[in-house]
């Protein structure tokens, strides 16, 4: 409870996506290409995860969580001699390239007793060399009895054991590696049913539950020519909204001109402040006749570096937040198309800063009535957003202690201090700022949702409105609302102060 609570600096992003091997439905943290090309294999010519992740490094990302997910794709299999039969095993992680093999020995063993020690190995497809090595020692065939070689294996990263198993143990293999019988498969083209995956076994997005924060969400083309359909956006911006982050949407490949991209925003409804698109797609000039692609993975990179350097609260629209010289508009966009792009919730891809083209418009898709209007400021939205994570990770101490006056005080500190050094950092349009904070004091000692509520109310950098948000830490998460009854904010340092005192 005494940790303060620190202003923002490096920004997280994640991808799902196929890969070439790799674990699935499980999120790892890279901070270089060459760190996401030795775990999951590089650029794939079946996915377009690989080009994502290599745009993300490229223009300035620094961590980024990699979920592969994979269609009915399987695991190489071993198949060890034993007496009565074969002992099976299957290569944890599927894939064409995932290279296992195993060593059987009895050395330490009673040689009256059914026991045996393996090895297993997992080895580089180009080099031969040794990645990764476990080493089981007094094993047993025979369910019940201890080191049941299926239970152990399931602490292991690399293999499974599979049923029935052998009557006896399997054969010694001098010294030598027993390679896989049946190599992996990499199964079939991603559906959008494989991207969003299951939320109660933690498949697909819902592999992000693992992970404490992430800011930016990215679900790269299942294929060159196929999008992530409506029901994988749909889902992902629902897991977004619920998370406090936002996710990048590619224009689709249906938007082939301003007008298309206007018309399929408005028929896929998708309106949310949590939502961050563009257009149009880009032209690779190191590369003839490739139709255009798309940049959502660069720009997320973009947005990673400006938090770094500049805070979430500054425009991607400067100098030296461009997208890199090879990559062009694939259309030129007016100044009225443009206008009329930002009014429906799109970026634009255009212009040439320093010979690099920009993202301009900085807004959400928060259109129409649905939301608060302010939220449709990508620079509000990002603000907001790393606010309340921020406070909601330093606070949930909170749901564990008494409700107490001294409990709304400490709170009220961490997070006055924290306010503070936002300000101190330009993230607001001057230096006044409303922080209350009561205990639930008032609240029913056996209500499961009795907590902490914190106001805060503060005038973003570059915007015309401020903005007033109620979090409500709970036992069930924190809530985050706008506020609707708001203490007084007329600008003044005596306004500030005395709710301070009042706090």
């Amino acid at each position: 409870m005494d940790r303060p609570i620190d202003v923002p600096t490096d920004s997280t992003a994640a991808f799902v996506g196929r890969a070439l091997r790799g674990p699935l439905n499980r999120p790892v943290l890279v901070e270089s290409f060459g760190a996401f090309h030795r775990r999951f294999g590089g650029i794939w010519q079946r996915s377009s995860l690989g080009p994502a992740v290599k745009q993300f490094f490229d223009h300035g990302g620094r961590r980024l969580y990699v979920v592969r997910v994979a269609s009915n794709a399987r695991g190489a299999m071993i198949a060890l001699p034993a007496i009565g039969g074969f002992l099976v095993l299957r290569a944890l992680e599927p894939g064409s390239t995932e290279s296992i093999r195993a060593s059987i020995d009895y050395d330490g063993v009673d040689i009256n007793e059914q026991r045996f020690n393996m090895t297993i190995q997992r080895i580089a497809p180009d080099s031969g060399l040794v990645l990764d090595q476990e080493i089981y020692r007094d094993l047993s065939c025979e369910e019940g009895e201890s080191g049941f070689i299926g239970d152990e294996l399931l602490t292991s990263d690399l293999i499974r054991a599979q049923m029935p198993m052998p009557a006896g143990r399997p054969a010694k293999t001098n010294e030598r590696y027993i390679e896989y019988a049946q190599p992996g498969t990499d199964g079939f083209p991603l559906t959008d049913y494989d991207l969003v995956g299951c939320a109660w076994r933690s498949t697909g997005i819902f592999a992000l539950d693992e992970v404490e924060h992430f800011d930016l969400l990215y679900l790269p083309p299942p294929a060159r020519d196929q999008d992530p359909g409506p029901a994988a956006i749909v889902a992902a911006e629902l897991y977004c909204r619920k998370r406090g982050a936002m996710l990048i949407m590619d224009p689709p490949r249906a938007w082939k001109s301003v007008r298309r991209a206007i018309e399929g925003v408005r028929a896929f409804d998708y309106s949310s402040p949590n939502i961050f698109t563009y257009y149009p797609r880009v032209y690779d000039t190191y590369e003839d006749r490739s139709p255009p692609r798309v940049v959502g993975a660069a720009i997320a990179g973009l947005l990673c570096k400006l938090d770094k350097h500049h805070g979430p609260w500054q425009d991607l629209d400067q100098l030296g937040y461009g997208l890199r010289g090879n990559f062009v508009p694939a259309e030129k966009i007016s100044i009225d198309d443009a206008q009329m792009l930002v009014r429906e919730g799109i970026n634009v891809v255009a212009g040439r800063t320093a010979g690099r083209s920009t993202v301009c418009g900085s807004v959400t898709l928060a259109r129409g009535g649905k939301f608060d209007h302010k939220f449709s400021s990508l620079t509000v939205m990002r603000l907001c957003l790393h606010i309340t994570n921020s406070i909601d990770l330093a606070t949930r101490w909170t749901v564990f202690a008494a409700n107490t006056p001294a409990v709304a005080e400490r709170v009220n500190s961490l997070v006055h201090a924290y306010m503070s050094g936002l300000a101190a950092e330009g993230a607001f349009e001057d230096d006044m700022f409303v922080v209350q904070c009561d205990a639930g004091l008032h609240s029913s000692p056996v209500n499961k949702d009795r907590g902490v509520t914190v106001i805060l109310i503060f005038h973003p950098a570059g915007s015309d409105e401020t903005v007033s948000l109620t979090l409500h830490q709970t036992l069930t998460g924190c809530r985050v609302a706008t506020t609707a009854f708001a203490p007084v904010f007329d600008g003044s340092t005596q306004t500030r102060k005395g709710n301070e005192r009042a706090a």
